[in-house]
């Protein structure tokens, strides 16, 4: 499969969506986040980190950071945003496929990363400290998952798939790229983590180039973090 089929629109230009240098930057900055992070994890651990609302809301302002920057480089290269986000819907129909796309994505990761994690050690160990406590960071939490969800998928899958699809000339080294760093990304979390969300990545990165937008793994990908300390509460019992 080649860079030739990826979804074409008016809307889906047939070159590159930013500068090569500008991808560059974007993987630097995400890069010096998953190393911030790191050390926000160790010392969070040790009970030394800041408190969580600090950390999510610190969190939520770096994923729109992130997204603003990809933007900007996007629209320096006179690429509608269309080409990140996937054209606008134009029927609830439209909406609906998505979310029900979505939906399925979700559970079929959810299946996915449930399996792979069974072999390694409880998940508590390695995300314990990120997990809401109180009513107010159940609340931020959720509010950091959704523009975790919308950020996230619309860097990754959204612009550094398609980026990586263009450079190589492959729709599957696209997907295969954008997925490893995303895993990388999530380093903190402990190696093994890493690698089962790099594979699961790969997962919503073959949905957004079969729906031509991120849209779908939006919805899964909000939803998988929203409800991730529901889920462990219920394993733990």
């Amino acid at each position: 499969m080649t860079a030739e089929l990826l979804p074409k629109s008016e809307t889906q230009p047939h070159g590159l969506l930013a500068s090569p240098w500008h991808t560059v930057f974007v993987l630097i900055v995400v890069a010096l986040n998953a190393l911030r992070a790191a050390i926000f994890a160790a010392h969070s651990r040790s009970g030394l980190g800041p408190d969580r609302p600090v950390m999510y809301l610190r969190t939520a302002l770096f994923e729109l950071l992130v997204l603003a920057i990809v933007v900007v480089g996007v629209r320096l290269r006179g690429v509608s945003l269309q080409a990140i986000f996937g054209q606008r819907w134009r029927s609830l129909g439209q909406a609906t496929a998505d979310l029900g796309v979505g939906i399925a994505l979700w559970f079929v990761a959810l299946v996915v990363v449930s399996t792979l994690s069974s072999h390694g050690g409880p998940p508590d160990q390695s995300i314990g400290f990120l997990l809401p406590h109180t009513a107010l960071e159940m609340a931020l939490w959720v509010l950091l998952s959704m523009i975790a969800g919308v950020c996230e998928e619309a860097v990754f899958r959204g612009y550094l798939l398609r980026q990586f699809a263009t450079l190589t000339n492959s729709a599957p080294v696209g997907i295969l790229v954008s997925s490893i760093a995303f895993g990388a990304a999530h380093l903190y979390q402990d190696w093994s983590r890493a690698v089962v969300i790099a594979l699961s990545a790969i997962l919503f990165g073959v949905a957004a180039q079969w729906r031509g937008t991120p849209r779908p793994g939006m919805f899964a990908h909000a939803l998988q973090d929203a409800i991730a300390p529901l889920l462990l509460k219920l394993v733990r019992h």
